[in-house]
Protein backbone atom coordinates (compact mmCIF):
# COMPACT_ATOMS: atom_id res chain seq x y z
CA UNK A 1 0.00 0.00 0.00
CA UNK A 2 1.20 3.49 -0.97
CA UNK A 3 1.68 5.91 1.35
CA UNK A 4 1.26 9.83 0.25
CA UNK A 5 0.68 12.05 3.19
CA UNK A 6 3.97 13.63 4.32
CA UNK A 7 3.10 11.95 7.91
CA UNK A 8 2.62 8.91 6.72
CA UNK A 9 5.95 9.15 4.87
CA UNK A 10 7.23 10.25 8.06
CA UNK A 11 5.89 7.26 10.52
CA UNK A 12 7.21 4.70 7.39
CA UNK A 13 10.30 5.38 7.28
CA UNK A 14 10.85 5.73 11.34
CA UNK A 15 9.34 2.17 11.90
CA UNK A 16 11.97 0.91 9.27
CA UNK A 17 14.97 2.63 10.46
CA UNK A 18 14.04 1.17 14.06
CA UNK A 19 14.40 -1.68 12.76
CA UNK A 20 16.95 -1.49 10.63
CA UNK A 21 18.87 -0.10 13.80
CA UNK A 22 17.65 -3.20 16.02
CA UNK A 23 18.22 -6.02 13.93
CA UNK A 24 21.56 -4.92 11.82
CA UNK A 25 23.21 -1.98 13.14
CA UNK A 26 23.07 -2.49 17.19
CA UNK A 27 24.15 -6.17 17.05
CA UNK A 28 26.95 -5.30 14.26
CA UNK A 29 27.85 -2.51 16.47
CA UNK A 30 27.85 -5.00 19.84
CA UNK A 31 30.08 -7.50 17.65
CA UNK A 32 32.43 -5.01 16.67
CA UNK A 33 32.74 -3.53 20.48
CA UNK A 34 33.44 -7.41 21.34
CA UNK A 35 36.14 -7.82 18.85
CA UNK A 36 38.02 -5.19 20.54
CA UNK A 37 37.62 -5.55 24.05
CA UNK A 38 39.50 -6.77 26.49
CA UNK A 39 36.78 -7.62 29.36
CA UNK A 40 33.09 -6.64 29.22
CA UNK A 41 31.85 -6.65 32.87
CA UNK A 42 29.23 -3.77 33.05
CA UNK A 43 27.34 -1.92 30.44
CA UNK A 44 30.41 -1.10 28.44
CA UNK A 45 33.47 -3.45 27.75
CA UNK A 46 36.67 -2.29 28.73
CA UNK A 47 40.29 -2.98 27.94
CA UNK A 48 39.81 -2.42 24.05
CA UNK A 49 42.96 -3.33 21.61
CA UNK A 50 43.95 -5.76 18.57
CA UNK A 51 44.95 -8.97 20.66
CA UNK A 52 42.08 -10.77 19.62
CA UNK A 53 42.43 -9.62 15.68
CA UNK A 54 46.30 -10.45 16.41
CA UNK A 55 44.95 -13.88 17.46
CA UNK A 56 41.98 -14.34 15.07
CA UNK A 57 44.76 -13.97 12.11
CA UNK A 58 47.00 -16.78 13.05
CA UNK A 59 46.74 -20.33 14.47
CA UNK A 60 44.19 -22.03 13.54
CA UNK A 61 41.79 -19.11 13.18
CA UNK A 62 43.95 -17.88 10.53
CA UNK A 63 43.73 -21.04 8.51
CA UNK A 64 39.79 -21.30 8.66
CA UNK A 65 40.09 -18.04 6.99
CA UNK A 66 42.09 -19.40 4.40
CA UNK A 67 40.12 -22.51 4.12
CA UNK A 68 36.78 -20.35 4.23
CA UNK A 69 38.10 -18.50 0.72
CA UNK A 70 39.25 -21.43 -0.88
CA UNK A 71 35.91 -23.28 -0.46
CA UNK A 72 34.04 -20.47 -1.46
CA UNK A 73 36.05 -19.50 -4.73
CA UNK A 74 35.91 -22.96 -5.77
CA UNK A 75 32.54 -23.84 -5.17
CA UNK A 76 31.07 -20.58 -6.49
CA UNK A 77 33.36 -20.98 -9.68
CA UNK A 78 31.99 -24.53 -10.40
CA UNK A 79 28.49 -23.38 -9.54
CA UNK A 80 28.38 -20.53 -11.75
CA UNK A 81 29.96 -22.31 -14.35
CA UNK A 82 27.24 -25.23 -14.09
CA UNK A 83 24.65 -22.78 -13.25
CA UNK A 84 25.48 -21.16 -16.25
CA UNK A 85 25.32 -24.37 -18.57
CA UNK A 86 22.27 -25.16 -17.35
CA UNK A 87 20.29 -22.29 -17.75
CA UNK A 88 21.53 -22.08 -21.29
CA UNK A 89 20.62 -25.37 -22.53
CA UNK A 90 17.15 -25.00 -20.46
CA UNK A 91 16.34 -21.99 -22.16
CA UNK A 92 14.27 -23.18 -25.00
CA UNK A 93 12.50 -25.97 -22.82
CA UNK A 94 9.26 -25.44 -21.97
CA UNK A 95 6.32 -26.86 -20.16
CA UNK A 96 6.70 -29.93 -17.58
CA UNK A 97 10.19 -30.67 -18.29
CA UNK A 98 11.15 -27.56 -17.39
CA UNK A 99 8.95 -27.23 -14.42
CA UNK A 100 10.33 -30.78 -13.31
CA UNK A 101 14.15 -29.37 -13.94
CA UNK A 102 13.47 -26.14 -12.46
CA UNK A 103 12.78 -28.56 -9.34
CA UNK A 104 15.44 -30.48 -9.08
CA UNK A 105 17.67 -27.36 -9.70
CA UNK A 106 15.93 -25.67 -6.32
CA UNK A 107 15.12 -28.74 -4.32
CA UNK A 108 18.79 -28.42 -2.23
CA UNK A 109 17.99 -24.95 -1.31
CA UNK A 110 14.72 -26.25 0.12
CA UNK A 111 15.94 -28.47 2.77
CA UNK A 112 18.05 -27.90 5.73
CA UNK A 113 21.60 -28.01 5.26
CA UNK A 114 22.38 -30.06 8.20
CA UNK A 115 20.23 -32.68 5.72
CA UNK A 116 22.44 -32.27 2.48
CA UNK A 117 25.47 -32.79 5.06
CA UNK A 118 24.10 -35.79 6.59
CA UNK A 119 23.38 -36.93 2.89
CA UNK A 120 27.08 -36.37 1.51
CA UNK A 121 28.37 -37.85 4.53
CA UNK A 122 26.28 -41.40 4.27
CA UNK A 123 26.83 -41.16 0.86
CA UNK A 124 30.74 -40.80 0.43
CA UNK A 125 31.81 -42.73 3.78
CA UNK A 126 32.15 -46.04 1.94
CA UNK A 127 34.15 -47.52 -0.97
CA UNK A 128 33.92 -47.39 -4.38
CA UNK A 129 33.74 -43.12 -3.70
CA UNK A 130 34.92 -42.12 -0.27
CA UNK A 131 35.31 -38.84 0.79
CA UNK A 132 34.44 -38.72 4.01
CA UNK A 133 37.70 -36.58 5.75
CA UNK A 134 38.51 -35.13 3.03
CA UNK A 135 38.39 -31.27 1.82
CA UNK A 136 36.52 -32.43 -1.69
CA UNK A 137 33.52 -33.31 0.67
CA UNK A 138 33.43 -30.10 1.83
CA UNK A 139 33.51 -28.13 -1.63
CA UNK A 140 30.69 -30.63 -2.81
CA UNK A 141 28.89 -29.58 0.27
CA UNK A 142 28.64 -26.19 -0.10
CA UNK A 143 28.56 -26.57 -3.99
CA UNK A 144 25.77 -28.53 -3.89
CA UNK A 145 24.00 -25.64 -1.30
CA UNK A 146 24.98 -22.85 -3.41
CA UNK A 147 23.99 -23.95 -7.09
CA UNK A 148 20.23 -23.31 -7.27
CA UNK A 149 20.90 -19.65 -6.71
CA UNK A 150 23.58 -19.51 -9.38
CA UNK A 151 21.34 -21.45 -12.00
CA UNK A 152 18.18 -19.01 -10.57
CA UNK A 153 20.19 -15.71 -11.18
CA UNK A 154 21.58 -16.52 -14.99
CA UNK A 155 18.00 -17.56 -15.58
CA UNK A 156 16.62 -14.95 -14.40
CA UNK A 157 19.55 -12.51 -16.43
CA UNK A 158 18.55 -15.08 -19.74
CA UNK A 159 14.82 -13.74 -19.47
CA UNK A 160 15.80 -10.31 -19.46
CA UNK A 161 17.87 -10.21 -22.51
CA UNK A 162 16.51 -8.98 -25.55
CA UNK A 163 15.95 -11.92 -27.71
CA UNK A 164 16.40 -9.67 -31.18
CA UNK A 165 20.45 -8.85 -30.13
CA UNK A 166 21.13 -12.92 -30.32
CA UNK A 167 18.81 -13.16 -33.69
CA UNK A 168 21.09 -10.03 -35.24
CA UNK A 169 24.01 -11.44 -34.54
CA UNK A 170 23.20 -14.99 -36.30
CA UNK A 171 21.48 -13.54 -39.31
CA UNK A 172 24.93 -11.65 -39.52
CA UNK A 173 26.91 -15.08 -39.65
CA UNK A 174 27.69 -15.67 -36.14
CA UNK A 175 28.61 -19.42 -34.94
CA UNK A 176 26.33 -20.58 -31.96
CA UNK A 177 30.08 -20.32 -29.91
CA UNK A 178 30.83 -16.64 -31.10
CA UNK A 179 27.06 -15.96 -29.99
CA UNK A 180 27.56 -17.05 -27.00
CA UNK A 181 31.25 -15.76 -26.10
CA UNK A 182 31.02 -12.51 -28.01
CA UNK A 183 27.26 -11.59 -26.95
CA UNK A 184 25.05 -13.58 -24.83
CA UNK A 185 27.67 -13.78 -21.80
CA UNK A 186 28.95 -10.04 -21.74
CA UNK A 187 25.19 -9.21 -21.83
CA UNK A 188 24.63 -11.58 -18.80
CA UNK A 189 27.89 -9.98 -17.17
CA UNK A 190 26.12 -8.50 -14.51
CA UNK A 191 23.95 -11.06 -13.93
CA UNK A 192 26.69 -13.70 -13.59
CA UNK A 193 28.39 -10.89 -11.29
CA UNK A 194 25.38 -11.54 -8.84
CA UNK A 195 25.21 -14.87 -8.96
CA UNK A 196 28.96 -15.63 -7.97
CA UNK A 197 28.93 -12.64 -5.11
CA UNK A 198 24.98 -14.44 -3.75
CA UNK A 199 26.97 -17.83 -3.58
CA UNK A 200 30.52 -16.71 -2.38
CA UNK A 201 28.35 -14.73 0.49
CA UNK A 202 26.44 -17.89 1.44
CA UNK A 203 29.57 -20.61 1.21
CA UNK A 204 31.09 -17.82 3.82
CA UNK A 205 28.96 -18.25 5.73
CA UNK A 206 27.70 -22.09 5.99
CA UNK A 207 27.85 -24.13 8.88
CA UNK A 208 25.41 -26.82 9.35
CA UNK A 209 26.35 -28.64 6.06
CA UNK A 210 30.14 -27.93 6.65
CA UNK A 211 29.45 -28.96 10.67
CA UNK A 212 28.41 -31.95 9.32
CA UNK A 213 31.51 -32.62 7.13
CA UNK A 214 34.35 -31.27 7.87
CA UNK A 215 37.85 -33.18 8.11
CA UNK A 216 40.32 -32.06 10.29
CA UNK A 217 42.39 -29.02 8.84
CA UNK A 218 39.83 -27.59 7.21
CA UNK A 219 37.35 -26.10 9.43
CA UNK A 220 35.82 -23.14 7.72
CA UNK A 221 35.56 -19.50 9.54
CA UNK A 222 31.36 -20.59 10.90
CA UNK A 223 32.47 -23.60 12.37
CA UNK A 224 35.76 -21.72 14.32
CA UNK A 225 33.39 -19.23 15.57
CA UNK A 226 30.70 -21.82 16.85
CA UNK A 227 33.60 -23.38 18.48
CA UNK A 228 35.16 -20.12 19.86
CA UNK A 229 31.85 -18.94 21.49
CA UNK A 230 31.33 -22.55 22.40
CA UNK A 231 34.07 -22.51 25.01
CA UNK A 232 33.33 -18.97 26.39
CA UNK A 233 36.05 -17.38 23.91
CA UNK A 234 33.57 -15.05 22.95
CA UNK A 235 36.17 -11.84 22.15
CA UNK A 236 37.94 -14.15 19.28
CA UNK A 237 34.73 -15.27 18.22
CA UNK A 238 33.36 -11.59 18.02
CA UNK A 239 37.09 -10.80 15.90
CA UNK A 240 36.82 -14.01 13.59
CA UNK A 241 33.47 -12.51 12.56
CA UNK A 242 34.12 -9.32 12.03
CA UNK A 243 37.73 -10.60 9.83
CA UNK A 244 35.11 -12.58 8.04
CA UNK A 245 32.63 -9.80 7.02
CA UNK A 246 35.50 -8.03 5.65
CA UNK A 247 36.87 -10.71 3.49
CA UNK A 248 33.33 -11.34 2.27
CA UNK A 249 32.69 -7.97 1.30
CA UNK A 250 36.03 -7.70 -0.02
CA UNK A 251 35.63 -10.28 -2.25
CA UNK A 252 32.01 -9.28 -3.10
CA UNK A 253 33.71 -5.58 -4.46
CA UNK A 254 36.45 -7.56 -6.40
CA UNK A 255 33.96 -9.59 -8.20
CA UNK A 256 31.61 -6.48 -9.08
CA UNK A 257 34.87 -4.45 -10.22
CA UNK A 258 36.44 -7.20 -12.64
CA UNK A 259 32.62 -7.70 -13.96
CA UNK A 260 32.25 -4.21 -14.51
CA UNK A 261 35.66 -4.24 -16.84
CA UNK A 262 35.07 -7.17 -18.39
CA UNK A 263 31.42 -6.05 -19.60
CA UNK A 264 33.39 -2.76 -20.90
Amino acid sequence: MLVWSRSGKAFAWSVAGFLILVIYLVPLGIIIAASFAGQWNGVWPSHFGLVNYADALHGQPGGALKASIATGVIASAIALFSGTMAALALRGLKGAPRRALDLMFFMPSAVPSVSVGLGLLVAFSRPPVLLNGTTAIVIIAHLVLVSAFTYGAVTAGLMQLPADVEQMAESLGATPAYRLRRVTLPLLAPYLAAAFSLSFALSMGELGATAMVYPPGWMTVPVTIFALTDRGDIFQGAALTAILIIATLAMLGVVQVGMRRLSR
